[in-house]
C-alpha cells in the first residue's frame, strides 16, 4: 500500500515548462491545515475531486470531519467500492444520461468500473488502501428539516452550553448574538443590527438569563419568555418602554409560526448538534459527518450553518491547545456566507474560527467557484491557497488580490501567470509553510464521483455505509413530562392530566428526621398532605408487591413547595363561564426564583389538606429554598405567573351563525344549536328567496282548483246534454212511427248544439289545467333549485365552527394555597432494611 508517511497524498507536481506530470508526489502536512485551506475554481475545474480527496486522506489519518454539503456532492464520499464491480456503481449512474449516450445501465457500469480501476492504478492506490479507507471512519448523512438522512435536532443549540458561563462570558455572548440573529432570519426579520434592534437585544438577554444560570431554553420556553421575561428592565428602561407587551406578542407569534408549522417538526427529532459523538464514533473511530442541505431555503441554511458551526466553537473551547490537526470542518461553498460587505450570521463565527481555532487544532477548509464574492480580509488568517481554473479574468485578479493581502511575500507576476496556464485537475498550491507555490494534478478519487446526488437518493446512500444516529455523548437528563405548550388547559381535566416526577419508594432517609418539626418562616403557610394511600395501595403504587413480613414503623415527612390557584373564565359572548384549578408540587425546589412548574403538575385537594401532622411522625430538614420567605413570595408570584401564561379553555365558536359554546357545552350540543340556527336562518332565507315564487305557485294553484272544479261542472254539463240528446232522439224516433209524442227536428239540432258546447267547455278546461300543471311543475322545479341552493349554503355554514382560546384576567386567578407541604411516606422495614413509600396518592 502507498507510504504517505502520515502526509496526504493529494496529487503529483505538474511541470508547467514541459506540460505534464512530475515523478514527484504532493504529499501536505495535516498540521498545516490548522491554519486552514481556501480551495477555489470554476464549474469543471477539478475542485469538488481535490476535497474530496483531502477528505479521503484525513479519513485515512484518522482524522475526524463536519462537512457542510450546499450542493450534495460531499454525499459521494459515502460511496466506497474497494472490490470496483460494475455492480457497485450500477445504482448511483444516472440513468437519464445513460440513456441518453446510447447505453444500457449494465455497459455504461462497467465502464465506469473499468474507469475507476485504470485511473486508481495509474495513482499506485490499490485495493488494500481502497478497504483501509472505507474501515478507517464512520461515515453518514444528516439532513437538518428532512428524514430523507439522519435528521437533525436544532433544539439542542438552545440548550444552555456545558463551558462555565464566568469563564466564557464574551465567547457565548457572541455565539448568543449568532444565535439570535439566524433565528430572527429564520423568521423574515434580514440585516437586523444587535445594538438597534430591540427584539435581537431581548432575544439576546433571555438567553443569557438562562445560560448564566446554565438554564436550559427551547423553542415553546423561548416564546414564553418573550411575553412574559424574567427580568423587569432592560438597561436603564422599564421593560414596557423598551418592548411593550403588544410588540412583544407580534414577536412571539412570529416565532410559534415556526414551532406551529408541521414541517418544523422534523427540527424537533434527530440527532443533537453534540459535536464529540459527530466526531467519533464509540469506538473512537473518527466520523465523517456530511450535513446535506441543499434541500434547505436560503433562509433555513443560515440558521443551520449558524448553529452546526457555533456548536463546533462551543465545542472547541472546550478542548486542551494542539499543534496537531484534531478535526477538519469543510464547507463545500462558503458564497453567501461570508460576503465581503454583508453581515449574515455564519460570518462572525467564521472570523472567529479563523482567528482562533488554530490554537485548538481545528482546521477550517472552505471551498467557492465565487471568488469575487469573498471576504479576503477575513481570509488573511488562511495558510493554504489551493487555486484551479478561474472563469474570468476578474476572478483571477479579485483572488490574487486577497491572496496578497493574506500572503505579502507572494509574487502577484508568478501566480497570475502559473493560474493562467492551468486546465483541469492542475491547481496551484500556496502554502505559508512551504518556500514557494507548487502547481499539481490531482489524484484520481478513491471514492466514485457521482455527481451531486439527490435527497431520494440519501437513504440508499446512508444503508449503503450502515449509518445511524451517534449516542449522545453528554449526560443525560429526565426529560419533563410536558412542556409549557402541551399544558395550556382546555379544561380543568386537561389542566391537570400532565404527569409529575415522583418517588413513590426510596431507601429510608440515613439520617431518620427528627421528631420536632422544623420552623417554616411565620409569613410562609403550612400544610400537612393527606395520607390518602393504605400501605398494600402504597406498595402497589411502587410497582412492588407487599411482602408478608412487612411492617411500618412510622410516617417520614418530607418538605415539598406546594401550589394551587383557582382560575376563573368568563366571557359573556362565547359563553364561557369556568373554573379550572391548577395546581403544582415540588419536592426539590431549585434555589431560584422562578421555577419550571410544568415539570411538577399535580393534583393537590386543596379541601382534604390536614392542618396537623400523623401522630409520632418524624420530619426531614427544610431546605434553604423554603427556610427563605423572600423567595417563596417570589416563588408565589412565579406561579401567578405562570398560570396566567399557560393557563386557558377553549370556546366554540360560529361567527356566520352567532352560535357560541363554553367549554361545558359538548360538541354535539354545539352542533345541534349551530344546526338549529342554520335552520331558522335558512327558512328566513328560503322564504326571502322563493317568496315571489310562492306566491305564482299559489295563484296557480287557485286557478287549477277553480279549472278543476269548472271541469267536473262541464263534465257533469256534458253528461247530461248527453242523456238529454239521446232521450229527445228516441222521443223523435217513436213520433215518427206513431208512438209518442212528436218531436221536432229544429229540438233535436238544439241538443246537439249543447252538446257539442258542454264538450268544448270540457275540453278547454283539461287543456287549462294541463297548461297550469305544466307552469306549476316549471314553478316547483325553480323553486327546488333556489331550495337547494340555500340549504347547501346553510349546510356549509353549520361546519364552519372555530375554536376561541380565552385567556384569564390576572385579577381572575385566586392562589388558594401555597406554602410547605409536609408530604408523608410510610417508613416500612423489610428483611432488617428500611424504605420510604409514598403515603400520599393523588
Amino acid at each position: 500500500m502507498l507510504d504517505t508517511q502520515g502526509n496526504f497524498f493529494l496529487g503529483r507536481l505538474f511541470d508547467v515548462a514541459k506540460g505534464k506530470l512530475a515523478d514527484k508526489a504532493l504529499l501536505y502536512d495535516p498540521a498545516d491545515l490548522t491554519t486552514h485551506g481556501l480551495v477555489t475554481g470554476m464549474t469543471g475545474s477539478g475542485k469538488t475531486g481535490l476535497c474530496v480527496g483531502i477528505l479521503e486522506e484525513a479519513a485515512l489519518q484518522n482524522i475526524p470531519a463536519i462537512i457542510i454539503d450546499p450542493k450534495g456532492d460531499l454525499t459521494n464520499l459515502l460511496l466506497h467500492f474497494p472490490d470496483l464491480l460494475p455492480a457497485d456503481f450500477k445504482p448511483w449512474l444516472d440513468a437519464d444520461v445513460v440513456r441518453r449516450e446510447g447505453k444500457t445501465l449494465e455497459s455504461a457500469a462497467k465502464e465506469t468500473a473499468d474507469r475507476w480501476k485504470s485511473g486508481l492504478a495509474d495513482w499506485g492506490i490499490d485495493r488494500e488502501r481502497l478497504l483501509a479507507l472505507k474501515n478507517a471512519a464512520e461515515f453518514a448523512v444528516y439532513t437538518p428539516g428532512s428524514d430523507a438522512g439522519i435528521p437533525v435536532s436544532v433544539l439542542s443549540s438552545l440548550a444552555a452550553p456545558t463551558i462555565p458561563w464566568e469563564e466564557n462570558r464574551e465567547i457565548l455572548r457572541e455565539r448568543i448574538s449568532s444565535t439570535v440573529t439566524a433565528l430572527l432570519g429564520l423568521v423574515g426579520m434580514d440585516n437586523v443590527d444587535p445594538l438597534r434592534s430591540r427584539e435581537h437585544i431581548l432575544l439576546s438577554n433571555l438567553f443569557e438569563n438562562a445560560w448564566s444560570q446554565g438554564a436550559d431554553l427551547d423553542m415553546t420556553e423561548l416564546i414564553l419568555q418573550v411575553t412574559k421575561p424574567p427580568f423587569e428592565k432592560l438597561g436603564a428602561f422599564p421593560l414596557e418602554n423598551f418592548f411593550p407587551d403588544k410588540d412583544r406578542m407580534e414577536l412571539a407569534m412570529l416565532l410559534n409560526n415556526i414551532l406551529a408549522s408541521p414541517g418544523f417538526e422534523v427540527w424537533r427529532e434527530g440527532q443533537n448538534l453534540d459535536i464529540p459523538a459527530l466526531l467519533f464514533a464509540e469506538d473512537g473511530r473518527p466520523r465523517h459527518s456530511v450535513f446535506y442541505i441543499a434541500h434547505l431555503s436560503d433562509s433555513e441554511r443560515m440558521f443551520f450553518v449558524t448553529l452546526l458551526l457555533s456548536a463546533v466553537e462551543t465545542w472547541m473551547r472546550t478542548q486542551a491547545g494542539s499543534n496537531t490537526l484534531r478535526a477538519i470542518v469543510y464547507m463545500d461553498e462558503i458564497f453567501g456566507y461570508m460576503p465581503p460587505t454583508a453581515n449574515p450570521p455564519s460570518k462572525l463565527t467564521l472570523l472567529r474560527m479563523l482567528k482562533q481555532a488554530r490554537a485548538f487544532g481545528v482546521g477550517m477548509l472552505l471551498a467557492t467557484q465565487n471568488p469575487v464574492d469573498v471576504d479576503y480580509k477575513g481570509l488573511s488568517n488562511t495558510g493554504t491557497w489551493i487555486v484551479g481554473k478561474l472563469q474570468t479574468d476578474q476572478d483571477k485578479q479579485r483572488l490574487l488580490d486577497g491572496l496578497e493581502s493574506a500572503a505579502g511575500g507572494s509574487d502577484r507576476a508568478t501566480l497570475d501567470k502559473l493560474i493562467s496556464t492551468l486546465g483541469k485537475r492542475i491547481f496551484v498550491m500556496h502554502n505559508v509553510h512551504e518556500k514557494a507555490p507548487v502547481v499539481f494534478n490531482t489524484r484520481f478519487a478513491m471514492n466514485y464521483l457521482a455527481g451531486p446526488l439527490t435527497r431520494t437518493q440519501i437513504p440508499a446512500l446512508n444503508e449503503l455505509v450502515g449509518a445511524k444516529p451517534t449516542v449522545d455523548s453528554r449526560p443525560q437528563t429526565e426529560k419533563p413530562a410536558a412542556s409549557s405548550a402541551d399544558l395550556t388547559a382546555a379544561s380543568v381535566s386537561a389542566a391537570v392530566a400532565a404527569p409529575r416526577p415522583s418517588v413513590s419508594a426510596r431507601p429510608a432517609s440515613t439520617s431518620g428526621g427528627s421528631a420536632t418539626r422544623p420552623s417554616v418562616p411565620s409569613s410562609v403557610a403550612e400544610y400537612f398532605l393527606p395520607l390518602t394511600n393504605s400501605l398494600p395501595e402504597a406498595f402497589r403504587a411502587a410497582g412492588k408487591t407487599q411482602p408478608a413480613e412487612a411492617r411500618q414503623v412510622g410516617v417520614f415527612y418530607r418538605p415539598a413547595l406546594v401550589a394551587s390557584a383557582q382560575v376563573r373564565f368568563f366571557d359573556r359572548k362565547y359563553g364561557v363561564d369556568a373554573e379550572v384549578t391548577r395546581s403544582a408540587l415540588i419536592e426539590n425546589p431549585e434555589r431560584r426564583s422562578s421555577q419550571r412548574w410544568e415539570d411538577f403538575v399535580a393534583n393537590v385537594p386543596a379541601d382534604k389538606l390536614d392542618s396537623s401532622p400523623a401522630p409520632d411522625a418524624r420530619f426531614d430538614v427544610l431546605s434553604p429554598t423554603l427556610s427563605d420567605a423572600k423567595l417563596v413570595s417570589a416563588l408565589q408570584k412565579d406561579f401567578t405567573d405562570w398560570v396566567y401564561r399557560t393557563t386557558s379553555v377553549k370556546a366554540r365558536a360560529n361567527e356566520m351563525l352567532k352560535v357560541y359554546g363554553g367549554p361545558d357545552i359538548s360538541q354535539a350540543d354545539f352542533m345541534k344549536a349551530c344546526t338549529e340556527a342554520a335552520s331558522e336562518a335558512r327558512d328566513k332565507e328560503l322564504q326571502k328567496e322563493a317568496g315571489k315564487i310562492d306566491k305564482q305557485i299559489a295563484s296557480l294553484q287557485d286557478k287549477l282548483a277553480r279549472e278543476e272544479r269548472e271541469l267536473e261542472q262541464d263534465q257533469a254539463d256534458l253528461q247530461n246534454r248527453k242523456i238529454e240528446a239521446g232521450a229527445n232522439l228516441l222521443e223523435l224516433g217513436a213520433g215518427l212511427v206513431g208512438f209518442g209524442r212528436k218531436k221536432s227536428v229544429s229540438t233535436q239540432f238544439t241538443k246537439q248544439r249543447l252538446t257539442a258546447n258542454a264538450k268544448a267547455d270540457v275540453e278547454e278546461s283539461l287543456e287549462s289545467i294541463a297548461q297550469y300543471k305544466k307552469q306549476l311543475a316549471e314553478l316547483e322545479k325553480e323553486r327546488a333549485r333556489i331550495a337547494d341552493k340555500v340549504n347547501a349554503r346553510w349546510g356549509d355554514v353549520v361546519n364552519k365552527i372555530t375554536e376561541i382560546e380565552v385567556n384569564p384576567k390576572k385579577t381572575d386567578i385566586y392562589v388558594n394555597v401555597f406554602g410547605v407541604a409536609w408530604t408523608p411516606y410510610y417508613l416500612v422495614e423489610v428483611g432488617g432494611q428500611k424504605m420510604e413509600l409514598s403515603a400520599f396518592g393523588e
